[in-house]
């Protein structure tokens, strides 16, 4: 078993899951148990990926690498839309930036500094996606902004699901419209005309044998229908499971949702932190929180559409702006100096924790 592994070793929670979904088990062991499944079915559509990715070269590789990185993210929240659990949904979306940006980042940088001075990385390529996630901050806001100034107010955290009007739903698709074209644009700037800036080497001594490419797309296909399947039983406990545990559905959505189903490339950037290849950990924690602001977020918008009782306006509570803007703000000032410390580290799990905590009690 590598350092890689271990999310492997909960496999026997997928059956499981299953299990206790089909004899109607407590709604609190099955939401745990399918939490648990998601995460080695996450690791191998990202293994998958990453050998795709590798027998397809930079272009279409790194196409690969952003389609499918947020994949079981992005299934979980459409279960979660087709159930009409529009503020998990959204509570989600936030979550993972937060997460990937203070506690993804935070951990690889306090990790990876414990016995160096300091970690260097491309200022550049951090700056660059950073800059990007606060254009997209820009956007995400204006929508709860309107509703501020002419609407209705801001949904309570403890909502389950608003039905804004139709001028808001609009808006709210117009700017899903606007970042998507920004992430395209990003993906051009990335892929090819600096392309150079956003492939660190990455270390292959505990890769093996790669994969054929038939093993590949077999291994992507079995994992997109095991994410499903635990996604859907996720989705399923999720309400009554808040509800024993005592907590809302917004504190399961923001954090616990947000950080199964990237666990595995959590693992990851911290891992190569501590390998100190710190481009690597940036690019995967500040680039994952930017193709969930620019990509994930407005094709939920624009799917709701279709699916769901009603579209999904993408207006955010206050705590939910609030860990938007804190956590963009923050990503902005430690990719500007291009180097970080084990104390850099600290300071934003500290933020992600007092985060946390003001979610809990919301």
């Amino acid at each position: 078993m590598t350092s890689q592994g271990w999310p492997y070793l909960l496999v026997p929670f997928i059956p499981i899951a299953i299990l206790l979904e089909i004899v109607h088990a407590g709604p609190v062991v099955t939401f745990f148990a399918s939490a648990l499944g998601v995460i080695p079915t996450a690791a191998l559509m990202g293994r998958a990926t990453e050998e795709l990715a590798v027998r397809s070269g930079p272009g279409i590789g790194g196409l690969l690498n952003v389609t499918f990185g947020n994949a079981p993210e992005l299934i979980i929240a459409l279960f979660a839309l087709g159930a009409g659990l529009h503020e998990v949904v959204k509570a989600s979306i936030v979550g993972s930036i937060m997460g990937n940006i203070l506690l993804v980042l935070g951990a690889a940088m306090f990790f990876g500094g414990l016995k160096r001075d300091r970690q260097f990385f491309n200022r550049t390529a951090a700056s660059s996606q950073a800059s990007m996630l606060l254009l997209a901050a820009a956007a995400l806001v204006m929508p709860a902004i309107y509703e501020l100034v002419d609407g209705s107010g801001l949904p309570r955290p403890g909502a389950e699901r608003v039905h804004y009007d139709t001028t808001v739903q609009g808006l709210s698709a117009a700017v899903a419209c606007v970042l998507i074209a920004s992430y395209v644009a990003g993906l051009w700037f990335s892929l090819k005309t600096h392309r150079d800036l956003f492939n660190p080497e990455t270390d292959n001594s505990e890769h093996g044998e790669p994969w054929t490419v038939r093993k590949s797309v077999i291994a992507l296909a079995i994992a997109g229908v095991a994410v499903g399947v635990m996604s859907e039983i996720l989705v399923s406990s999720i309400s009554d499971a808040a509800s024993e545990l005592g907590l809302s559905e917004f504190f399961i959505g923001v954090i616990v949702v947000a950080i199964v189903g990237n666990a595995a490339e959590h693992w990851v950037a911290v891992l190569v932190a501590m390998k100190d290849k710190m481009d690597l950990a940036v690019n995967i924690a500040i680039g994952s929180s930017a193709q969930i602001a620019l990509f994930v977020a407005p094709v939920l918008v624009l799917t709701s559409f279709f699916l769901g009782p009603h579209p999904m306006a993408l207006v955010f509570n206050g705590f939910e702006l609030g860990g938007i803007l804190l956590a963009i703000l923050i990503a902005n000032h430690v990719t500007s100096e291009g180097e970080s410390t084990w104390y850099e580290g600290v300071q934003l799990l500290a933020v992600y924790f007092v985060l946390g905590i003001a979610f809990a009690v919301a």
